[in-house]
């Protein structure tokens, strides 16, 4: 197909890198997205080598690398703190690192003016009412009462996609998995040159993302899924550290700011069978959400993207190529929502212990194949 005239439903990293790459190839795109202020959390998120891969692909490689910090391997702790690891991450792009570590400001500010400089028609505080497929387009009304016909739809609006309980009403719903993280940016120490995951009932993670920033962050569990109030949250997030490493235990008194502590209950849905339904197709964490525990969530919308806009250009209708795309990306996407959240369930005694070390190794293994 070409020359298709496509409605992206959510800015956010999965929606704006498939707005780069649908105009790249020669499509009419126009992105959505609810929040009039276009807004992102304040702290940072991990990128391996199959996203790199991708910014690549892409043509944002320059701008992306720019805006964060790489680095080539991950140390994997005991939960006292000890080094029992280090995990080589493969190089997939040659002269470019194996990992970033990127703030998600700075990425958002990447993505979304790569996708306007490219052409896209971004609209703000705008969200859909109704979607009408009547198999040759699709008609879509706004929430301010205004209508516009498109020819394919994509639904990349989250974990929550209200495009989805649309597309399929009998999707299951996203599943608490009794664990939440919390996240926090400091100042970076001299030297702190890779990921660093310390393994436990309480895992923690420090990730670089700038020359002097890093997050750290904390996996906790959470029965009966609590909601903290925003007041006294550091307060909250400093206690979770007691009895941890003493490298993270030694970050506690930074933690601080209530307003700067970005908590979320861990979710997965995983949707089994097609991802589209008519000229309608989902990507994303609407289809396939994962807990963070190998990094991969936003990596998979990335890819998701780059498929997607692949599969429309070679095939002749929505339904074959959103078939390929679904084909191509399902196995892949599964193994990482079952992979993360085998560990989520060994830290919090449902299942076996995972050991991050070889989880890691087979995540890279994994990820360094094509797409």
């Amino acid at each position: 197909m070409k020359d298709q005239s496509i409605l992206i439903i959510g800015g956010g990293i999965g929606g704006l890198t498939a707005a780069i790459a649908l105009r790249a190839a020669g499509h009419r795109v126009t992105v959505i997205e609810r929040d009039p202020t276009w807004s992102v959390y304040g702290v940072g998120i991990i990128q391996q080598g199959n996203v790199i891969r991708a910014m690549t692909d892409l043509g944002v490689i320059d701008d992306y690398l720019a805006a964060g910090v790489g680095f080539d391997k991950v140390a994997v702790h005991a939960p006292n703190g000890m080094l029992v690891a280090q995990v080589p991450s493969p190089r997939l792009v040659e002269r470019y690192p194996a990992n970033l570590g990127i703030s998600r400001k700075a990425l958002h500010a990447v993505l979304g003016s790569r996708t306007k400089a490219a052409g896209a028609d971004v609209r703000l505080g705008v969200s859909v009412t109704s979607l009408d497929d009547d198999g040759a387009g699709v008609n879509v009304t706004f929430a301010n009462g205004s209508s516009e016909r498109f020819d394919i739809v994509i639904g990349a609006d989250g974990l929550y996609s209200e495009t989805r309980k649309h597309l399929l009403p009998d999707a299951p719903e996203p599943e608490f998995t009794g664990q939440a993280v919390w996240r926090y940016n400091v100042p970076r120490p001299e030297g702190l040159d890779a990921l660093h995951v310390y393994n436990g009932r309480i895992g923690a993670g420090l990730v670089p993302i700038s020359e002097s920033l890093m997050y750290v962050y904390v996996t906790t569990p959470e029965p009966g899924n609590p909601r903290y109030p925003r007041e006294g949250l550091a307060a909250a997030m400093r206690a979770k550290l007691d009895g941890h490493a003493p490298d993270i235990r030694a970050l506690a008194d930074s933690i601080v700011d209530d307003d700067s502590v970005v908590y979320r209950p861990l979710e997965t849905i995983l949707v089994i069978g097609p991802w589209h339904k008519g000229r309608v197709v989902l990507l994303g964490d609407a289809v396939h959400a994962t807990t963070p525990h190998l990094g991969q969530g936003a990596g998979m919308a990335i890819e998701d993207s780059l498929v997607l806009a692949d599969e429309i250009g070679r095939h002749d209708t929505p339904e074959a190529a959103f078939t390929a795309y679904h084909d191509r990306r399902y196995d892949r996407c599964q193994y990482i929502v079952d992979a993360s959240l085998a560990i989520c369930r060994g830290q919090l005694g449902f299942g076996p212990p995972v050991d991050n070390a070889v989880a890691t190794a087979e995540m890279f293994k994994r990820t360094a194949q094509p797409i």
